[in-house]
């Protein structure tokens, strides 16, 4: 059993895991910039260690800085939260080779996973169902061409090791092609130093779709459902549902068993997310996400499953608290997602909080790090809170997001709270009839500048 582990993050999911980890029992190092020095997640820890200036890639990014942390403090273990290291294969090496717990799965997995092509060719092997597209990187803009017109336009071009909407473009037409395959190329270079693309198939009208796993490493998995985050801006999730409003209960226990199943014949170990674009009644694989998601406080309402304990007991080597037959849906559960953000161009808000307010109440959760007086850095993302509602149904999921927004007090700085007010005014959000692009679409009708 773990005595003391190490939280190699910040903000709300620095403080998320060590709540787990008091809950247990464990103690809790937090590490922090200069600029994070007053965190609430420092205040919060059993233990606190300055690790770097607020430039991440001298603090939160910098492996020397969290593994001396380690050292310093006794920390037989690190969780890495979500961002920074949560998916680099050569920190979670680097943790094992100074004979520390990572809390999370293996460097190979993470690898495999963390390089599009061979995520898609080892999720085909596994029998999870694969958009249309190339079978790995395409040399060059003749064959891209080739591949446009053997599957059909429109066609989306991706970095191989792209992320966060970057190195993604879409050719519409063939005419389009030359244009995207070379912009594609040319982000990816730029923001991961990698110009590989790959080509698929571009559904035009899908649903995004996202299927919790988790797994023992040593063979057992299981699927906690789906979740809809379709309502995304330039590719990043805002609004964050479970279970999804078009899916089945037949089609979620279908293609949960595919991918639990897929999960268990590798021997993952801990949380993980295969996303998959939905249209017409079929699922495409995209991605595997090999970390706890932002998004993980809807699962756990409706299962009633704290995910991050279930990390560190996995981690520890003990055995998953539940079976797949104990896993039984109840209710509904919405994430809204509230940034430090200026409308209408979603430009950055650093700055002082005046005063706040969280929500409360029956099926309310509000996780952030958030308190009268704090300085919101410059230098992070402007996530700053998750506001997370329970409820019997969808409808009373909806009416209680509505009223828990209303008593969100954020003063200081602006935030996305007017777009979820004005999104739920939306007669498509309150029947759950949208996809990936029908936000795009409405900000451009309703926020343009």
């Amino acid at each position: 059993m773990f005595d003391k582990i190490l939280i190699a993050n910040r903000g709300e999911i620095a403080l998320r895991v060590i709540r787990a980890a008091r809950e247990m029992g464990i103690k809790s190092v937090a590490v922090h910039s200069t600029a994070d020095a007053d965190a609430m997640h420092v205040r919060m820890a059993d233990e606190s260690v300055c690790i770097g200036p607020p430039s991440s890639i001298n603090s939160y990014l910098s492996i020397p800085a969290i593994i001396s942390a380690c050292e310093i403090t006794g920390a037989q273990a690190i969780h890495p939260g979500y961002g920074f290291l949560s998916e680099n294969a050569n920190f979670v090496q680097i943790v094992e080779d100074h004979g520390l717990a990572f809390i999370g799965p293996t460097a190979q997995h993470i690898r495999t996973m963390g390089d599009k092509i061979t995520a898609k060719d080892t999720m085909k092997e596994l029998g999870v169902p694969c958009v249309p597209g190339s079978d790995g990187g395409v040399p060059d803009l003749e064959t891209a061409q080739k591949i446009g017109a053997d599957i059909g336009y429109p066609v989306i071009i991706k970095a191989t090791a792209g992320g966060g909407g970057k190195g993604m473009k879409v050719a519409n037409t063939a005419a389009d092609m030359e244009m995207a395959f070379r912009t594609a190329r040319a982000e990816g270079k730029s923001n991961f130093g990698n110009d590989e693309v790959y080509i698929e198939k571009y559904l035009t009208t899908p649903r995004h779709i996202e299927i919790q796993v988790f797994g023992d490493g040593k063979g057992k998995a299981v699927h906690l459902g789906e979740r809809d985050c379709s309502l995304q801006r330039r590719h990043q999730k805002v609004f964050e549902e479970a279970p999804g409003p078009s899916i089945s209960p037949e089609e979620r226990a279908k293609i949960g068993k595919i991918c639990a199943d897929a999960v268990a014949n590798i021997n993952y170990i801990g949380a993980g997310t295969i996303e998959f674009l939905y249209e017409n009644g079929e699922f495409y694989f995209i991605e595997m996400n090999t970390r706890l998601q932002v998004e993980h406080p809807v699962t756990e309402a409706i299962f009633g499953v704290d995910l991050v304990r279930e990390q560190i007991r996995v981690a520890e080597g003990l055995p998953m608290s539940f079976a797949q037959d104990d896993l039984t849906i109840n209710g509904h559960a919405i994430e809204v997602r509230i940034n430090a953000e200026k409308l209408p161009n979603f430009a950055p808000c650093p700055g002082r909080i005046t005063q706040y307010h969280a929500p409360g109440g029956l099926g309310v959760r509000m996780d952030s790090a958030l308190y009268d007086g704090y300085s919101i850095p410059p230098y992070y993302d402007s996530l700053i809170g998750k506001l997370i509602v329970h409820g019997r149904d969808r409808n009373e999921a909806i009416a209680r997001l509505s009223r828990a927004l209303g008593e969100l007090i954020v003063d200081g700085v602006d935030t996305t709270v007017p777009l979820f007010h004005a999104l739920l005014a939306e007669a498509d959000v309150q029947s759950g009839n949208y996809n990936i692009h029908w936000l795009e679409r409405w900000l451009d009708d309703n926020l343009a500048s």
